[in-house]
């Protein structure tokens, strides 16, 4: 194998540097490698709207979409540690509840098609919540408010 400078691959390759990565491009580079994972299913996080924050912070999933985020060599390399929603907050600088759009089990059940988590993901970029946040956390409120017991799967 022969070494070059990333100045003699700029003449036929594309270098990213993952440390010039805005937080837009950070999310288009999960979205497109969760685009690679066509017809998988990936498992999602359960409940994280019923965690303490510290508890959601050490959240994960084995092959979840924040695992194919950490598999992603250029997002390690620009710094995404692990593939905790926590530290998936911290990288993408994101609430927990923002993720919780792309990744929780009560939107999608215990796995989700990867592709469906690529379109969330390149809507978190945007700044106004989505209606599937709203809905949630009014349906919380709701059965708290009613007294009721929410049963979750």
């Amino acid at each position: 194998m022969k070494h070059r400078t990333s100045a003699e691959l700029k003449d036929f390759a594309d270098v990213i540097d993952p440390q010039n990565l805005s937080k837009e491009k950070l999310l288009e580079r999960w979205a497109l490698a969760l685009e690679k994972r066509e017809g998988a299913r990936l498992n999602t996080l359960r409940e994280i709207e019923y965690k303490s924050k510290k508890q959601q912070s050490a959240l994960r999933a084995e092959d979840s979409p924040l695992t194919v985020a950490f598999e992603d060599p250029v997002l390690r390399s620009a710094g995404l540690k692990n593939d905790t929603l926590g530290e998936a907050s911290r990288f993408f600088g994101l609430s927990h509840w923002r993720l919780h759009e792309a990744v929780c089990g009560c939107l999608f059940g215990e796995t989700v098609d990867a592709e469906v988590v690529a379109a969330r993901v390149r809507r978190l970029s945007g700044r106004t919540g989505s209606f599937a946040t709203f809905a949630c956390v009014y349906a919380i409120a709701a059965a708290l408010l009613a007294g009721t017991v929410l049963l979750h799967h």
